[in-house]
């Protein structure tokens, strides 16, 4: 008895260990599969666009958040007239210009100079400019510093770029754009040279009263005051450095060959360095699906990186668009807080914003002391920035289906998941770059939000229909102006007017869904002729001195 009992258990003991290997066996195997996937993966050279379940886990921890809803009744007409014609796939042909506007207008302004501006002038001496801001706060200024030298008959040092505590970014001209693409650009246009000569690299400009700061140049001032105030400076002492020069020179009224200038340097000279032109394709290609034709404005955004769809064709199973809209959503905390109006967050919104103020804009407390003005009335008058939600009912307004996919460029924005609830929820394919590039391709670019800035300009300028909530933000205007020099008036921009949008949604409570499109549409068609008096040629290049009309 007592061997059968022992013999039984054996054959239990046997029993269990044949489970066991069965189980390691099979974990193993799954385990080789993992791997063996994982290795057929990184061989594509192809990051996928962000996957089903990726997209599904984005909304539950949106929806898990708590958002501040300020038109609670106008996202449910809006949610359930996308669930109506969710079958469209986004108006992408909206307020495409007209055939004749496009024959009008083509670019010129890279053409060769016919006529010296300096010729038998004399040498004025040399103009440094360390520029302030991000991206496009120095593209501008590097543009400007150009039909500076132009007018005062001086050698433009290569521009350097001031550190900034907000910004942390190091780079310099040469981390951003091609150095000697822009110097060969300009050989026949303006004296250009990388440094001082030696003769000078030690003088210190500051003490000889050579160092010229914004405090000391109105906001976009005209020519004459260049001629009257800085050219004597600069025939005295040979040099002159401007420290700042943000938006420093205006636009209407200055000479064509100024703003010639301006124009050929933005729309032309500055091209992005190949590391940005690489990733910057790449990031494009992984966006959309496929291209019928590579535009006017790819080419001059990538050069010799153009995008190529050959592998999204092999890899037709990957669900991505075949176009998508880019949007600039302006909603950062500096922006919110300075702008003093509400967003429906409450007492603690208003509390935290009045700290933020109280911290970075101690000048913007002491002005607004005797100042009674309240947030309905900023609101009513168009200074607020568009609210994600503002942003979500106006793209809704304009017929894009929750089935549109839109890359979203910008900071980080004021709220978080929470405040992103309603937008994501009526368009839930939104994708950034740290979306679609890996850690490792972005790497590289860490600690340099200029660069990071530049893979945003690129797939704005890029997408086929860009839109923006801020008309004022430097990086909606840049892309704008170059989507419409190099656009052939097929790049379509959406460009709200937020007084009139702030108008039409204090009817929010009792409009229909129908007459709220109706105002939208037309408030934006309407926008998009408006030229407003001393227009930038950065954002509206459409002006003889830039483009020539052939008709």
């Amino acid at each position: 008895m007592l061997s059968n009992r022992k013999s039984s258990h054996r054959k239990r003991k046997k029993e269990i260990w044949k489970q066991l290997r069965l189980l390691v066996f099979a974990i193993g195997l799954i385990l080789l599969f993992i791997i063996i996937d994982s290795v057929m993966v990184s061989t594509i050279p192809y990051f996928k666009f962000p996957s089903k379940e990726l997209q599904d886990n984005k909304r539950r921890l949106i929806q898990e958040e708590i958002g501040n809803i300020m038109y609670g009744r106008l996202l449910s007409l809006a949610s359930s007239s996308l669930t109506k014609n969710n079958t469209a796939a986004g108006q992408f042909s909206f307020l495409e210009e007209s055939a004749g506007q496009t024959l009008e207008w083509t670019p010129c302004a890279g053409k060769p100079n016919n006529a010296d501006q300096g010729q038998g002038k004399k040498h004025n001496g040399y103009i440094l400019v360390s520029a302030n801001g991000g991206l496009n706060q120095q593209r501008v200024a590097v543009c400007n510093a150009v039909a500076i030298a132009s007018l005062l008959n001086a050698t433009l040092v290569l521009p350097k770029f001031l550190y900034s505590s907000v910004w942390k970014d190091t780079s310099q001209f040469g981390d951003i754009y091609q150095e000697e693409y822009f110097l060969d650009y300009f050989k026949d246009d303006v004296d250009i040279v990388k440094e001082l000569p030696p003769h000078l690299q030690a003088l210190d400009v500051e003490a000889i009263g050579s160092q010229i700061t914004d405090m000391e140049i109105m906001k976009e001032a005209m020519p004459s005051y260049y001629i009257e105030a800085i050219l004597p400076i600069l025939q005295r002492n040979g040099i002159v450095h401007f420290l700042g020069f943000g938006n420093r020179l205006g636009f209407d009224p200055l000479p064509p060959h100024l703003q010639r200038l301006r124009c050929k340097c933005n729309f032309h000279a500055l091209k992005f360095v190949p590391k940005i032109q690489k990733l910057g394709s790449m990031l494009v290609q992984r966006i959309r699906n496929h291209k019928s034709k590579l535009t006017e404005i790819d080419k001059q955004l990538f050069g010799k990186y153009m995008p190529s769809y050959e592998l999204a064709i092999r890899n037709r199973n990957l669900k991505r668009p075949v176009k998508y809209l880019a949007l600039h959503m302006r909603f950062e905390v500096d922006m919110v807080a300075y702008s003093l109006c509400n967003f429906g967050g409450g007492q603690r919104e208003r509390l935290e914003l009045q700290m933020y103020r109280e911290e970075h804009f101690p000048t913007l407390i002491t002005r607004i002391q005797n100042i009674s003005i309240s947030p309905e009335e900023l609101r009513i008058s168009g200074k607020c920035p568009l609210t994600p939600e503002e942003a979500a009912l106006m793209l809704s307004a304009l017929g894009y289906t929750s089935e549109t996919y839109i890359y979203l460029a910008g900071s980080h924005i004021y709220g978080g998941l929470s405040r992103l609830q309603p937008f994501m929820q009526l368009f839930p394919n939104v994708v950034t770059k740290e979306d679609l590039l890996s850690p490792e391709e972005l790497e590289p670019f860490k600690n340099f939000s200029s660069q990071l800035a530049a893979l945003d300009f690129i797939a704005c300028a890029s997408s086929d229909v860009f839109a923006m909530t801020d008309t004022g933000s430097q990086l909606s205007s840049l892309v704008t102006g170059y989507r419409i020099y190099h656009g052939r008036g097929q790049a379509t921009t959406l460009r709200p007017n937020k007084k009139r949008f702030a108008r039409i949604l204090t009817e929010h409570a009792d409009i229909d869904w129908g007459e709220f499109q109706k105002r939208v549409q037309n408030m934006i068609e309407e926008n998009q002729g408006v030229t407003p008096r001393g227009r930038s040629v950065y954002r509206l290049p459409r002006t003889p001195a830039c483009m020539c009309k052939t008709r």
